[in-house]
């Protein structure tokens, strides 16, 4: 008897299919990643304005200076999109809009208005 080398085209066959059945199940959840990376930097962005006015209040509660923090910044019904300056580089980053009045503030990514988070800041 001769020794059996390789595969029939049977078993390639049954490969190739269950390939294929796999890259159809899978491929659809890998094309649009780009709105979840962007609703995930969306929310990075709302953390930050959450951080930076929590930062602020705990700074005002404890009296520092108003040249250091902002005395008028985070207080309650003070428009959001005027608190830039309490973020890291003293600006929202580009691309956001940020939306509502202290202490709910609403950022959106311009390029995906399905996009926003809330954002809690806490009001002096």
């Amino acid at each position: 008897m001769k020794k059996q080398q390789g595969f029939t085209l049977i078993e390639l066959i049954v490969v190739i299919v269950i390939l294929g059945i796999l890259a159809a199940t899978a491929l659809p959840k890998f094309v649009d990643l780009s709105s979840d990376a962007k609703l995930a930097a969306v929310k990075g962005v709302a953390g930050g304005l959450s951080s930076a006015g929590s930062v602020n209040y705990a700074a005002r509660s404890m009296g520092a200076s108003s040249t250091s923090y902002a005395s008028s910044m985070a207080t309650s019904g003070v428009a959001c999109s005027t608190l830039g300056p309490l973020m890291q580089g003293g600006a929202f980053p580009s691309g956001y809009t940020v939306t509502g009045t202290v202490p709910n503030c609403t950022v959106t990514d311009t390029s995906l208005a399905s996009a926003s988070a809330v954002a809690y800041v806490p009001a002096i």
